[in-house]
């Protein structure tokens, strides 16, 4: 009976929660536990522990993004990146909180900003503190300030392990609250996990990677400027994924330089030797998709995220909206649907631009033949002859229709944030359950 419970998704994702609490709030232990001398404030205590907490979240922020399979089978990368990024300024919130605190209530502790001057331990914080500000600015702010991707995911990473270490150098030289030999293990172990995380994402990972490389077979155009890159597994059986997951792309360089990219499999899951990505002419990487030659070595993370109609075995059938490229999952869901002879019913609603930039128009067409599958195409620039629906997917197309059991389906969205932020809050005014409403933003980065 426990192993059938922990074995559930809401127990599992319970768990890990519950895991990083603890860890989070051990640093509070040092309040329990050892009681300050004499002349040293509330205040003091106060902006202390902040500290502690933050450093604790900047330290796990290594397993957020290492993409453990456990933990993101839980949730999927969608959200705990979306959690990384909220937990990461809370976290730089606490930090910057702790001196400001000491500063305000002891004064003195002004001069540690002396930096010739000032010891090591001072020295230390100062250089952690620019860290962690240079990569707040620069995470918030990366498109306004046009930063590559490469670059800045490079740059992120050393910011970040500059923050933690020196962070950490300075609790230790600060030996006031660590002198304790447990307090001193205790963020040792912190450190050397956080320590390991960082060769799993960078050493070990893409060791494995390099053992199960890919090849090019063919890069296939497509409506809409979009490209299909179909890789050809080498050597091995391929990746076995469920339809609408996505996998990081690292293309005709070694996975060791971190350069990869995220994109959804547009591919039958029951063929995981040949995957296909649809990629859209979108930016510096994916605008050279259309050049990338046959036999071109290409290298894969994954299969990762929940997105995918595999979760709901028991569904009567699905709903999918999608906007533009976002129809990439969707077609996954839909090919391999029509490959395993599922007798389900699926609808698609789709929205587009103009009807000549539709994405897998005619594939989509060919599908009704193999599967029960309903296309409501929406276009914002119709044709001067169309009769289908126009504008936007809103409230009132989604009420004529997606079905009067509203339960009795799963509703997938994929497409432009703003387009997904109004069709889950329309489907939730028709009675839509929350737990039936699933989403997948485009970008992850």
């Amino acid at each position: 009976m426990k192993r059938l419970l922990m074995s559930s998704p809401v127990a599992v994702a319970a768990f890990w929660i519950a895991i990083y609490i603890v860890i989070t709030l051990l640093p509070l232990l040092v309040l329990l536990f050892y009681f300050p001398p004499e002349g040293r404030g509330f205040w003091v205590e106060f902006s202390v522990a902040l500290g502690f907490i933050g450093l604790a979240m900047m330290a796990l922020q290594f397993a957020l993004t290492a993409r453990i399979n456990r933990i993101e089978a839980s949730y999927g990368v969608d959200i705990i990146l979306q959690f990384h990024r909220y937990i990461s300024l809370v976290a730089f919130c606490l930090i910057l909180i702790h001196p400001l605190i000491l500063f305000v209530t002891e004064p003195e502790t002004l001069q540690l900003l002396n930096f010739p001057q000032a010891p090591w331990r001072a020295r230390y914080a100062v250089i952690a503190t620019l860290a962690l500000i240079i990569l707040v600015v620069t995470s918030v702010w990366r498109k306004r300030f046009n930063i590559p991707y490469e670059f800045w995911r490079t740059s992120h990473g050393i910011l970040a392990v500059t923050a933690v270490t020196l962070g950490l150098a300075h609790a230790l030289g600060v030996s006031y609250y660590l002198s304790f030999f447990w307090k001193t293990i205790l963020w040792s172990a912190i450190a050397i996990i956080a320590l390991l995380l960082l060769i799993y994402v960078r050493v070990i990972k893409p060791w494995f990677m390099v053992k199960k490389a890919y090849l090019v077979e063919e890069v296939i155009p497509q409506r809409g400027d979009v490209w299909t890159l179909a890789l050809r597994s080498r050597g091995h059986e391929g990746m076995h994924f469920q339809p609408g997951q996505f996998a990081w792309i690292t293309l005709a360089i070694s996975p060791f330089r971190m350069r990869e990219h995220p994109f959804s499999m547009s591919s039958s899951a029951v063929n995981p030797e040949r995957l296909e990505f649809s990629i859209k002419a979108l930016g510096d990487f994916t605008n050279h998709i259309k050049d990338v030659k046959p036999g071109t070595k290409a290298y894969l993370d994954g299969p990762y995220g929940v997105f995918t109609t595999d979760r709901y075995w028991d569904s009567a059938g699905f709903v999918l909206i999608a906007g533009g490229i976002g129809i990439t999952p969707m077609m996954s869901m839909l090919v391999t649907a029509a490959e395993r002879q599922d007798d389900r019913s699926f609808l698609l609603i789709y929205a587009s631009k103009r009807w000549e930039d539709i994405t897998f128009r005619e594939e989509l067409e060919a599908l009704k033949d193999k599967i029960d599958l309903t296309i409501i195409h929406v276009l914002r620039e119709p044709p001067e002859d169309w009769t289908g629906e126009t504008g936007y997917v809103n409230r009132e197309l989604l009420e004529k229709y997606i079905p009067i059991h509203r339960g009795s389906r799963h509703y997938f969205i994929c497409a432009a944030p703003v387009m997904m932020d109004q069709v889950e809050s329309d489907l939730h005014s028709l009675d839509v359950p929350v737990t039936n409403v699933h989403m997948e933003h485009f970008n992850l980065v």
